[in-house]
């Protein structure tokens, strides 16, 4: 560990002092409402900076603390280079690194760690003498392995098994060993018996061990058991990592890389707060509020899709355009579930499919307005992308658009007749009245990589890193009983669906099965993630992480609000982390 301490004595004897994080000036106390949300909006109106590189949202006062968190940044990237070495400690880093949110940062290091430890994986070594014993280690190294995108056989674990082929009881008493091990099993994919039996394995024998274990451990196991980490969002579970692993450590390398997120997390959340202010500036000017009084006006709640899908800090241009579609996708929801009529639905959803703008003069008012901002929208994002990337995407924008309204339309004519499709038919077609399509769209035109004909033909037909993405939010919104806020329209669910069709079913029994529908289409995303194809990793990414948004948007409560949703917007923009 020699290494490490030169590195870190040379930042703590920088001349520069570290003053107290607080970026930006927080408001003193909020409301927070969902459907309410411009309490979120104080941030003042100086604050708005239009550019767009990361480092160039930091003002002149924050010159010192930017300063030292280059420098903690570059201390770090070298030990892990060096300590990443070793197998056990690379590991260990990069999991952490990765729970913190921050391994945008070192990326570069990350990758050449994996490759050696993908290495020990084929050659051999990982099942030498050294080895055969370490449930932690081979456990965070598949789970690390697959979530690059390497695809490490289930097998590895067989070393963990008895003869007959059930896993060890002897293994009840590694705690640590065991939620490596019901992590990795987050990354299961279709006909992984092995994964699926580790699974149920370490989750029994964790819950079991909650009992006798001491607060703190319990805390851990519980938070593991409850929020794993490949299906969780790793910047709303970073402050728990603060919490859990802080108590008397005397790892040096964590305790400065705690440092770094922490820093890190408040530059972000000030860089969030100044995206929020364009978002809300924009939709104040667009007038859709006032002159739609029946939508939602929720101008942040449609950003938090934004801000979890595209975590990158540097994609604030990407972030603040790809909420305006979202708003869209809202206002347009509302229109066909709440307020219009089947004939003006049906007229809608025509004129959306022309997409002829001097074409829509039998539309009601109100639907004129909406159809002209959604069409002079798409249009100026078709521009922007033109010019940034060389690519002009209005055909399939268009087709999205003409695809979601579709979905809506088959809905509405359902619900309206009182008819109730059969389960399959709903959720095929709800897959794409989701909405995630018309997201996972716009988001592979606007970060503008690997964009080729065979790649867009791929994404016009919406394939399975988008659907089962899709199928996992419509599920997931399907699991709740209350309607959202402030909407009087009635929507389907797959639930009532499924127990129309199948008679004598009942409510439990329904939510069970779709609960194990969310597993298989987790196991399909999963998939994606190992299988070729010719997305770029960002897009991969935002698929996964709009999955893992999914629980906190539509986890309703008695009260039929969200406290999952409300607690991430409160840490995510107005908690700052003391360094």
């Amino acid at each position: 560990m020699a290494l490490f301490s030169m590195a870190i004595s040379a930042v703590y004897n920088a001349p520069k002092k570290i003053p107290h994080i607080q970026l930006t000036p927080k408001p003193s106390s909020q409301q927070w409402s969902t459907a309410q949300d411009h309490g979120l909006l104080s941030t003042p109106l100086h604050l708005l900076n239009s550019k767009t590189n990361y480092a160039n949202t930091i003002t002149k006062e924050d010159d010192d603390i930017c300063f030292l968190h280059a420098r903690k940044l570059d201390v770090f990237r070298h030990v892990l280079s060096k300590l990443g070495e070793e197998a056990v400690e690379g590991l260990n880093m990069i999991d952490a690194v990765q729970r913190l949110g921050i391994d945008h940062h070192f990326q570069e290091e990350i990758d050449q760690i994996l490759q050696k430890q993908h290495l020990i994986i084929t050659s051999g070594s990982a099942h030498g003498a050294n080895h055969h014993s370490d449930l932690h280690e081979v456990a965070v190294r598949f789970r690390l392995l697959r979530q690059q995108g390497y695809f490490v056989p289930d097998d590895v674990f067989n070393k963990f098994k008895e003869s007959e082929g059930s896993f060890k009881q002897m293994l009840s008493e590694d705690i640590k060993g065991l939620m490596s091990l019901y992590e990795a099993s987050q990354l299961s994919i279709e006909g992984e018996d092995t994964l699926e039996e580790a699974g149920q394995f370490s989750w029994h024998l964790l819950n079991t061990s909650l009992s006798h274990l001491d607060h703190h451990q319990a805390r851990v196991v519980g938070n593991t058991l409850s929020n794993p980490h490949h299906k969780s969002l790793a910047t709303f579970m970073a402050k728990n990592f603060f919490a859990t692993n802080s108590r008397g450590t005397n790892n040096r390398w964590l305790n400065i890389l705690q440092e770094v997120a922490k820093t890190d997390f408040n530059i972000v959340q000030s860089l969030h707060q100044k995206e929020i202010f364009q978002i809300s500036k924009w939709w104040k000017e667009l007038g859709l509020a006032k002159e739609l009084k029946f939508a939602r006006d929720q101008p942040v709640k449609w950003y938090i899709w934004s801000m979890a899908c595209l975590a990158d800090p540097n994609l604030t241009e990407e972030r603040v355009e790809l909420t305006k579609p979202i708003s869209f996708i809202y206002l347009i929801d509302d229109i066909f579930d709440v307020y219009g009529t089947l004939d003006e639905l049906i007229l809608f959803t025509e004129a959306v499919n022309r997409w002829e703008i001097g074409d829509i003069e039998h539309l009601p008012d109100y639907m004129k307005i909406c159809f002209k901002a959604l069409h002079d929208i798409t249009n100026e994002i078709s521009s922007k992308v033109y010019q940034k990337h060389g690519w002009n995407p209005l055909r399939s924008l268009r087709k999205t658009w003409g695809s979601l309204c579709n979905a809506f339309l088959v809905e509405a004519k359902w619900f309206k007749s009182g008819h109730l499709p059969k389960a399959e038919d709903y959720l095929k077609n709800g897959i794409v009245s989701s909405g995630v399509n018309v997201v996972m769209v716009h988001i592979f035109f606007l970060l503008g990589q690997g964009i080729t004909k065979q790649s867009v033909e791929l994404l016009n037909e919406t394939p399975a890193i988008i659907s089962s993405a899709a199928a996992i939010l419509r599920l997931w919104d399907d699991l709740g009983t209350a309607e959202d806020e402030n909407q009087d329209g009635h929507d389907g669910s797959y639930i009532r669906c499924y127990i129309n069709e199948h008679q004598g079913c009942s409510i439990k029994d329904a939510q069970e099965i779709t609960i194990n529908l969310i597993s298989e289409e987790w196991k399909r995303l999963n998939k994606e993630l190992v299988s070729p194809n010719p997305f770029p990793v960002a897009f991969t990414n935002a698929s996964l992480n709009l999955a893992r948004m999914v629980p906190l948007m539509y986890s309703y409560d008695q009260n039929q609000c969200l406290p999952s949703l409300k607690e991430y917007m409160r840490s995510m923009l107005y908690e700052t982390e003391s360094v």
